[in-house]
């Protein structure tokens, strides 16, 4: 059952009345008068709504109402970062648009990224020693999307100082001039200047380094910045805003086969199973467009079964540990590891984040770290750390597949590059892979300017995406969550069990803020007006308002949806999302009208979903964890 988001009730009514004053159209530097007007025009469509999508039937409508007389414009198959992008600019460019994902929208890699937005420091030293213009082209390419998607995505990116500690003067004066090169290169697209920190400072500021690593002394460390931000969050705001736009978009939808013409043998269309209602429906467009990231081979194989592989696939592993391994300011990066990898260790939602391994590994719709990828990493940071590394510290992890396009000449994956390739093969299936999370927008770009010339389609205008905030980001600023704190209520149980109102408290509503934008005040409304303003699970700020609220208008449709990617329990702490699975299930039966056996099968497919997460090396007792403490 779909029930409307409402705000503006009691105290509600004044945060809706400053929000809606703040909700403002403005236009960024750089956008010509043309683009300027269309992009207008696209704005002023998606705050009309106020940010509410079309429901799923709705959606399915429109897809159901293709034909091969009236075809969509555009398919797009695959609902991570570039199929949402692709889906994003396709729709704003005034084209008919469809946009299947066979799990949730960022069930894939763009949820298991090291949650950075960096502009490729690693490529510019590549550029450097190798004398590789495409690597400085890379570099400056990435800086610029960089800037765009923080910019766009105001709301939940941020800028993020991270520090790399060095132990001889060699390393002083090498990172301080590579970093120096890097700010440079950035021009006019830098965060902010790179800068010397002596070793007492360098310590003050990140506690837990050390001070010798390998008989070596420290000297000091460069810190640089790059950007950070919620990766499945971000991805989830492409695909609603590419809804509001105009876009059909449709999650648990999978591509069974694909349709072709019988004289051209081009694809036509796509067969769908609707994994939520086991239904199947036919879906028709002029042209398809293969977003699939990882998985990209097996749609092009559907298309052509002697198309050759273009993925390799690299597993990157992460841990996250408690938040005393780092401090919420800075990050810590270890640019060369034994074996010659880079290591992170980054603050993130109260937690630390410790990754990533780059190795080649086989595909799975649920990768798993091997032990071998987490001893690795906890190794790596062990060694720079003043503190005990423990495996019964590991709260939560997991592994993301990175779709790397081949290079035959390369040797390992760390040498593949991270560019992006687009490929119309001889059936007309476009394909897009390769890539970074940074880049997702102009890979985007490039697949809807080769669609469209592939299809001769007719788009209104040209792209736009460069320049269009997602939906959250409209109106938005820092002090919003100042406006939620004084204006909203939550509920607390009191001693005696009854419900009492309670303000909101900062770092809820520094919370909600981040993670919706100008939409919180959405979600802080059915906190105070259905009484839903309970935290989920003790230690994180999910209320079980988020859980109606994503229902409701971020096309939530299963527990596991909302544990791993509407909110980020289960990658930030596997225990506490197992704790609030429960609770979570009985919202959204009642959101969706599910019966016990639904309910049942939600439980179990959670439980083995969040099994993916934990680790076997918890226990304090295990030879490896002693072997590591020792």
């Amino acid at each position: 059952m779909r029930r409307p988001v409402v705000i503006g009730f009691g105290l509600g009514g004044a945060a809706a009345a400053i929000l809606a004053a703040r909700l403002r159209f403005y236009d960024f530097d750089g956008a010509s008068g043309g683009e300027c007007e269309e992009l207008g025009l696209v704005k002023r469509r998606i705050l009309s709504r106020n940010g509410i999508v079309p429901g799923r039937e709705e959606q399915k409508s429109v897809l159901l109402g293709s034909s091969l007389e009236h075809p969509l414009d555009l398919l797009v198959v695959g609902g991570g970062a570039t199929g949402s992008g692709v889906a994003l600019d396709a729709a704003t460019r005034g084209l008919s648009v469809g946009l299947l994902e066979r799990d949730d929208f960022s069930s894939g890699t763009s949820s298991r990224s090291t949650k950075l937005l960096h502009g490729g420091v690693r490529y510019l030293e590549k550029a450097v020693f190798n004398l590789d213009y495409n690597q400085l082209k890379l570099v400056f390419h990435a800086l610029e999307e960089r800037n765009r998607v923080i910019r766009n995505a105001s709301h939940m990116c941020r800028a993020l100082p991270t520090m790399t500690p060095c132990f001889s003067w060699f390393e002083v004066v090498y990172y301080w001039m590579g970093l120096k090169a890097y700010d440079l290169v950035a021009g006019p697209r830098i965060l902010r200047l790179s800068q010397y920190y002596s070793a007492q400072d360098a310590v003050d500021v990140f506690p837990t380094l050390s001070k010798e690593c390998h008989g070596r002394n420290l000297k000091g460390a460069i810190v640089y910045y790059d950007g950070q931000m919620d990766d499945s969050r971000l991805n989830i705001g492409l695909a609603c805003t590419a809804a509001l736009a105009g876009a059909a978009v449709l999650n648990h939808a999978e591509v069974v086969s694909l349709h072709k013409d019988e004289n051209s043998g081009c694809i036509v269309g796509a067969r769908v199973r609707d994994n939520l209602t086991e239904t199947e429906f036919d879906v028709y467009a002029k042209v398809v467009v293969n977003a699939t990231g990882a998985f990209c081979d097996a749609l092009r194989k559907m298309a052509s079964s002697d198309a050759a592989n273009i993925i390799c696939p690299s597993s990157g592993a992460h841990v996250v540990l408690p938040d005393y391994y780092s401090p919420e300011g800075m990050g810590l990066i270890v640019p060369k590891t034994k074996d010659g990898r880079v290591v992170f260790m980054l603050p993130w939602h109260g937690k630390t984040l410790a990754g990533t391994t780059d190795s080649i590994t086989e595909l799975t719709n649920l990768p798993k770290p091997r032990q071998d990828e987490i001893e690795f990493i906890l190794h790596a940071i062990g060694d720079y750390l003043n503190i005990k590394v423990r495996h019964s510290d590991i709260l939560s992890a997991w592994s993301g597949i990175r779709p790397l396009a081949t290079d035959p000449s390369a040797k390992d994956t760390a040498s593949i590059s991270r560019d992006h390739i687009v490929h119309v093969d001889r059936h007309g299936l476009v394909t897009v892979t390769g890539g970074k999370w940074t880049t997702y927008r102009s890979m985007a770009e490039d697949a809807v300017d080769a669609a469209i010339k592939k299809g001769k389609l007719s788009p209104s205008s040209g792209c736009i995406t460069a320049h269009l905030p997602i939906v959250g980001a409209y109106g938005w600023e820092p002090s919003l969550f100042v406006v939620l704190a004084q204006s909203y209520l939550c509920m607390k149980i009191s001693r005696d069990g009854a419900v009492m109102p309670k303000t909101m408290d900062s770092t809820t509503a520094k919370y909600l803020s981040h993670a919706y934008g100008s939409m919180a005040g959405h979600v802080a409304a059915i906190a105070q007006n259905e009484k839903l303003g309970k935290r989920l699970v003790h230690g994180h700020p999910y209320m079980e308002a988020e859980v109606a609220y994503c229902a409701r208008n971020e096309y939530c449709e299963t527990a596991v949806d909302f544990l791993a990617r509407r909110t980020r329990l289960a990658f930030l702490d596997a225990d506490a999302a197992s704790r609030a699975l429960p609770r979570v299930i009985e919202i959204l039966a009642a959101e969706r009208g599910w019966d016990k056996q639904r309910q049942g099968l939600e439980q179990l497919n959670a439980e083995a979903f969040l099994c993916t997460f934990k680790t076997d090396l918890k226990n304090p007792q295990s030879q490896s964890a002693l072997l590591l403490e020792s």
